[in-house]
């Protein structure tokens, strides 16, 4: 397998259209009183049409949830209230839709799919078209060992990519990503603090629930890890294959690939936020794509936000994961944009505009 060349996506990341953008803002004025009324809706239709390229802003009507799953080694360290190599539980429970995030996404009509990039279970307790994408079982304990080779890392940074052209000319048009891990907040962890240049205890959470031994526990296996981590910082690939895992590369890959194509995204929890750190480090217009569903409590979550220049819209408490905070964002996004397309102007603003021009001599008139 050939190499990734990461520094193409430098040129081919291009920004969102900043015309659209400011067409959707000066709307407002003649939609509703005050313009600034709508507060964050308006802000969110904005960035749809930005994303869309069109004003008013389309129906959001093909939605979906992606999460990425898998075992992580670091889990061994008792860094969970989860037990190591269970992550297989959370994603069946998905697949059968008893999860929390399918009761939500039955009431939103919206479909989820369960991506086995590295879950520590036999291949035959899951579907096919689930387990298709898994690159190993499990992952090596990033506070001794590499997550992954640098082959496995491409093989699931590919996947990802190719997840996301799927989607795109699938006619997706809107990406609620999640994961499904034991241990998974840990390595977020190490990628946060390696890349934000920050010390262990600044970035090490709860994330399952952990007690307060288990982050004692937790920090330690982060700062082991960080050492190893720093001497590849310079190679995006490397550092995910060092402390990172197969579905942080497929997740990294899915979003540089969804910026190149123009698929708007919107995270879910701190592994999200660590693989968006990452994936700012190889575009750094590639946010502009994204949104952060929520906030998680996660102090490496909120680094990591601040860091990519993301703030969550929600924040109510979830902690569970599992893509339910980046779904619950969807009526809100869905809101905005049918008050971009559907909203008529306000009398009053109508005439007032009419007015205006009226009062306005006119060129022939100013020239006399």
């Amino acid at each position: 397998m050939s190499g990734i060349e990461l520094d193409d996506f430098g040129s081919l990341v291009e920004r969102p259209d900043a015309s659209p953008r400011r067409d959707s803002a000066e709307r407002w004025q003649a939609l509703v009183r005050p313009a600034e009324g709508l507060g964050k809706t308006a802000e969110l239709a904005d960035w749809l049409a930005a994303v869309q390229g069109v004003v008013p802003v389309r129906p959001l009507t093909s939605p979906r949830v992606l999460l990425f799953a898998a075992d992580h080694g670091i889990a061994e360290r008792d860094v969970s209230a989860r037990k190591p190599g269970t992550a297989s539980a959370l994603a069946r429970a998905a697949i059968d839709g008893t999860a929390p995030v399918n009761v939500i996404a039955r009431r939103f009509g919206v479909p989820v799919d369960v991506i086995d990039m590295a879950l520590d279970c036999d291949p035959a307790d899951l579907p096919g078209e689930v387990t298709a994408y898994r690159v190993r079982r499990g992952s090596g304990r990033i506070d001794v060992e590499d997550a992954l080779t640098r082959e496995e890392a491409e093989q699931a940074f590919r996947t990802g990519m190719d997840l996301a052209d799927r989607h795109a000319d699938a006619g997706t048009d809107l990406v609620l990503l999640g994961d499904l891990s034991v241990g998974g907040t840990t390595p977020a962890a190490v990628l946060i603090a390696a890349l934000c240049g920050t010390d262990a205890s600044v970035v090490t959470g709860r994330g399952s629930g952990i007690d307060d031994l288990a982050w004692m526990r937790k920090c330690a296996a982060i700062r082991d890890a960080l050492r190893r981590a720093r001497p590849v910082l310079g190679d995006q690939i490397a550092l995910l294959a060092t402390v990172g895992g197969a579905d942080f590369a497929a997740m990294t890959g899915f979003l540089l690939q969804a910026a190149v194509r123009k698929l708007p995204v919107v995270l879910d929890g701190v592994v999200g936020a660590a693989c968006a750190l990452v994936g700012q480090r190889v575009a750094f217009r590639a946010p502009d794509w994204w949104l952060a569903g929520h906030a998680t409590g996660e102090p490496g979550q909120a680094k990591a936000l601040d860091r990519v220049s993301l703030d969550p819209l929600l924040d109510h408490g979830i902690r569970v994961g599992g893509g339910v905070g980046a779904l619950l964002a969807l009526p809100l996004l869905q809101a905005a944009a049918a008050l971009s397309a559907e909203l008529p102007p306000e009398a009053g603003t109508v005439e007032e505009a009419a007015g205006e021009a009226a009062e306005e001599p006119s060129e022939e008139a100013a020239e006399a």
